[in-house]
């Protein structure tokens, strides 16, 4: 994971429990890029009441952020979701549903699944996320963090973790508002173990993240973010990134 921004001023969170496996990592923030980046002691993550994690496409909520939005839930954070489009452009689409539809209703099951309190659901085109000027994506963000008063916004790392400009696109708004609110952004990032491991099995793009900007790892579970998963029965795929089967039990995600 990676942290922009700044950190808010209390360090309680979850344990990590110890050891590698199910955990997720977590990068430094942008603000610290250029000096020593604050460590989370012993792979605590901040216990935020409310939290705004921002996406591209239905079913980032679940294959990338799953795991993490299912512990903020379960420790009794509200986590609201802003979804960029809505998929529309998926090749994979195995069950021929119309999926302007049928993604909108899938994001909202696995959203209720993973607990999720509340989702918005944008009409920008898919694929086509990076064509947006940021501050217009950063004033939704803005808007909800207006309502919801997060501790801090979740998102995906700034490489998009597959490189998908879409993703990157989300991410660039979410920090391009976080910064005048003083919000902390906390980003899933991928190690080169992990990455490459993807990569071999799924023949994805899964970008890297050094050593260096990985700031810490916790413990998660993977139940509740594989039955969200299938949930979005119109990208379940054994050509796919992340299809049901693929979920991997040590991958470092959030």
């Amino acid at each position: 994971m990676k942290r922009h921004g700044r950190r808010p001023g209390g360090r309680s969170g979850w344990p990590d429990g110890g050891g590698r496996d199910g955990r997720s990592a977590a990068q430094r923030s942008a603000a610290a890029q250029h000096g020593n980046p604050a460590r989370e002691p012993r792979g605590l993550l901040s216990a935020w009441p409310a939290v705004v994690a921002v996406v591209a496409h239905p079913d980032d909520e679940s294959f990338g952020l799953g795991a993490i939005i299912d512990k903020m839930t379960s420790a009794g954070a509200m986590v609201h979701v802003l979804c960029y489009t809505r998929g529309e452009a998926s090749t994979l689409n195995q069950t021929g549903a119309d999926l302007l539809r049928q993604r909108a209703r899938e994001l909202r099951r696995a959203g209720a699944a993973l607990g999720v309190a509340t989702v918005a659901l944008l009409d920008y085109p898919d694929g086509r996320l990076a064509e947006v000027p940021a501050a217009e994506l950063a004033a939704h963000v803005t808007g909800l963090a207006a309502r919801y008063h997060p501790g801090g916004l979740l998102v995906f790392d700034d490489t998009g973790v597959t490189g998908h400009p879409d993703h990157r696109a989300a991410t660039a708004a979410a920090v391009l508002a976080a910064a005048p609110l003083s919000l902390p952004v906390l980003a899933w990032a991928l190690p080169a173990g992990i990455a490459g491991r993807l990569r071999a099995e799924t023949g994805q793009p899964f970008a890297v993240q050094p050593p260096g900007r990985l700031d810490f790892a916790i413990r998660v579970s993977r139940a509740r973010q594989r039955h969200a998963a299938v949930l979005h029965a119109s990208q379940v795929s054994p050509d796919g990134a992340c299809p049901r089967s693929r979920i991997p039990r040590r991958v470092l995600c959030c």
